[in-house]
């Protein structure tokens, strides 16, 4: 059964896509889509990467349903990324 869900991908352009989801109850991946594997160096032993191999609970398909624009300047948000309603103190520690 497959398990639908919307996603926003950045790749070739900002869009909405639909894409599958893993099952949180798989007993091979856990519910993460893939089995990572870390692999070494042959010559030296030390850590060169991991593989990543998919699992047959979750296909990586996707369809692309709309493609979005990017928000205009008067929509976007300014500032350093503070709260508008902080009245300039921070909430953040330490207080």
């Amino acid at each position: 059964m497959r398990r639908l869900r919307l996603s926003i991908t950045h790749c070739s352009g900002r869009a909405l896509i639909l894409t599958d989801t893993p099952r949180p109850d798989c007993d091979n991946c856990g519910g993460a889509g893939g089995i990572a594997s870390d692999y070494g160096d042959y010559d030296t032993g030390e850590y060169a990467g991991t593989d990543w191999e998919p699992c047959p609970c979750w296909t990586q398909w996707c369809i692309r349903l709309l493609p979005l624009s990017r928000l205009s300047r008067r929509l976007r948000r300014r500032g350093a990324g503070r709260s508008p309603w902080a009245d300039g103190y921070s909430d953040e520690p330490p207080f």
